[in-house]
């Protein structure tokens, strides 16, 4: 079973190599790593080329955002199973691709699967800043705010074939918006892994500011429109206030 892992990226120097080696050291072998990147010149070019003959497949070229270089990668994706890993996030061990093959393997039935999410300190990503641990989906979770960890979220192939890739019009929330209408609208089948897919390092763009965590909300709460799916709109409170119960329960 092939796995087709995407990075996309831009001006991610600092960060973009802990990715590349979390990718490379995986005991999985059959993985088709794609990296796509927005047209960097700060000397993310210099450290993709380092793994030149590592790397699939390479583009490096302007686009109309992350969503939309995600969609490129997608397209470019000739794997059964599709995975994404942002440039300022990694794979905590060597096992992780197995792990996720193995779920597919023995659960024939399935569409997709994630697990949890660790935030790490930006600067220092040995340091744990929370965890975002996540559970199996029923039904009505959507409703009170849940929704997976993204980056933790692998998918297979022909589902993208079936039901689209990333909606570009969401500059944030395209993510939060493509897993709502895999497994809200679709109902596409899923399994939750109970351990750390991915370690993120904080600051990511939908939490950099006030401002940028209200869009983000705002633009989940269309996403139930746009799809045809009927909410309250106090999921605008449910999503945020989901995350901050989950935070003081884990610290």
């Amino acid at each position: 079973m092939k796995v087709s892992i995407i990075t996309v990226c831009f001006n991610s120097a600092a960060t973009i190599e802990d990715a590349i080696k979390s990718i490379l050291m995986q005991d999985y072998k059959d993985i088709e790593y794609i990296v796509i990147d927005g047209g960097s010149t700060d000397g993310t070019l210099e450290i993709l080329a380092k793994y030149q003959s590592q790397i699939a497949k390479c583009i490096s070229e302007p686009d109309n955002g992350i969503y939309d270089a995600m969609n490129k990668g997608i397209k470019l994706a000739t794997g059964d199973i599709v995975g994404i890993l942002n440039s300022d996030d990694f794979y905590p061990d060597k096992d992780i691709i197995k792990t996720v093959v193995g779920v597919f393997d023995n659960n024939d039935d399935i569409d997709c699967c994630y697990g949890d999410l660790e935030y790490v300190a930006k600067d220092n990503p040995a340091k744990t800043v929370r965890k975002w641990g996540s559970r199996s989906y029923q039904e009505g979770l959507f409703e009170k705010g849940w929704h997976p960890p993204h980056p933790t979220f692998f998918v297979k192939k022909c589902i993208f074939d079936e039901y689209g890739a990333f909606d570009i019009t969401y500059d944030i929330g395209a993510d939060y918006e493509l897993m709502l209408r895999f497994l809200k609208k679709h109902r596409i089948k899923s399994y939750y892994v109970p351990s750390v897919l991915v370690k993120m390092r904080t600051g990511g763009k939908s939490n950099k500011s006030l401002w940028q965590i209200v869009k983000a909300n705002m633009e989940c709460f269309h996403a139930w429109k746009k799809n045809g799916l009927k909410i309250s709109p106090f999921i605008i409170l449910k999503k945020p206030a989901s995350k901050l119960i989950q935070y003081m329960k884990r610290n």
